[in-house]
């Protein structure tokens, strides 16, 4: 067990974890700045963009390069920097670091050989669009950005589908109308809110329910990263949803369904004859013989 006390004394080598705007210049706190000047050296997710904020505020400081491609040389260089007494910033390019970025293995490495952690906070993306989402926010949890791959994203939605607390993701724009679409087949229609361009000129939210905004999506075109908050589950919306999404549908097409998610034929099938209660070999017989039946049609 390590106790850390901060500011009980100077510490010679610390590591600060120095939040930055997320889009309003002006969101950049005097604790943040007065931090930037003191430090030996600033550690960036992408050092282009750092020193446009640092030319911003005049602020003349080394910077290097920390970030998921480098983070294990970066970060043995930065971890002998720390034990030659240096003070090092470590920042995002947007927010808060170590939250969806490698900062976090910075912050495990350096607090494990017993350096003085030292957080600066300021904004963070997805409190911001919580707080002004309109839906709960006494108790929430924080995703981050969901697998790329189909397979994993679903397994991802059905582990989060019973999880009552108002959920906060990520996600990019060319991935939005996907991952919308993956929830509302998970989980079915439940309240949610997009925004983006937080704290800048164009900000917007959008509140509806995930097939609104779907919907929504079909005609507007997606620009920027988006924070997406999506009420939690509240039991009985589960049950009905569950039921209802595949209501209607052939056990081809709920099959289908199923592999157009990243599952495999044969997981579709177990899947489907547990959604409707019948057995994997009833269910493989009708899949085939109506595939076969409009193949020879």
């Amino acid at each position: 067990m390590k106790v850390q006390r901060s500011f009980s004394e100077e510490a010679s080598g610390a590591l600060y974890l120095v939040a930055t705007p997320i889009g309003n210049l002006d969101d950049m706190t005097v604790r943040c700045l007065e931090t930037l000047r003191a430090v030996d050296v600033i550690a960036c997710e992408d050092t282009r963009q750092t020193r446009k904020l640092l030319n911003h505020f005049q602020i003349e400081k080394r910077t290097v390069s920390y970030h998921e491609h480098n983070k294990e040389a970066s970060g043995n260089g930065l971890l002998q920097w720390l034990a030659e007494g240096k003070k090092i910033a470590l920042v995002s390019d947007a927010g808060l670091p170590a939250i969806s970025d490698p900062g976090a293995d910075l912050v495990r490495d350096a607090a494990a050989a017993g350096y003085p952690v030292i957080p600066v906070p300021g904004a963070n993306a997805g409190l911001t669009a919580l707080i002004a989402s309109g839906l709960p926010t006494d108790r929430f949890v924080f995703c981050g950005f969901l697998s790329r791959e189909n397979k994993e994203r679903r397994e991802e939605l059905e582990r989060l589908r019973r999880y009552p607390e108002t959920l906060i993701f990520y996600e990019a724009p060319h991935r939005i109308s996907k991952t919308l679409a993956a929830m509302q087949e998970v989980w079915g229609n439940r309240r949610a809110v997009l925004a983006r361009e937080l704290t800048k000129r164009y900000e917007e939210f959008a509140r509806g329910t995930l097939d609104e905004l779907i919907a929504w999506l079909k005609e507007t075109e997606a620009r920027g990263e988006y924070c997406l908050i999506v009420e939690g589950s509240t039991g009985e919306q589960e049950a009905a949803d569950a039921a209802v999404w595949w209501e209607g549908r052939t056990v081809p097409d709920h099959v289908d369904a199923y592999i157009e998610q990243g599952l495999s034929k044969k997981e579709a099938i177990k899947q489907v004859a547990d959604d409707r209660s019948v057995s994997k070999r009833d269910i493989y017989n009708e899949y085939h013989r109506e595939k076969e039946g409009l193949e020879e049609s």
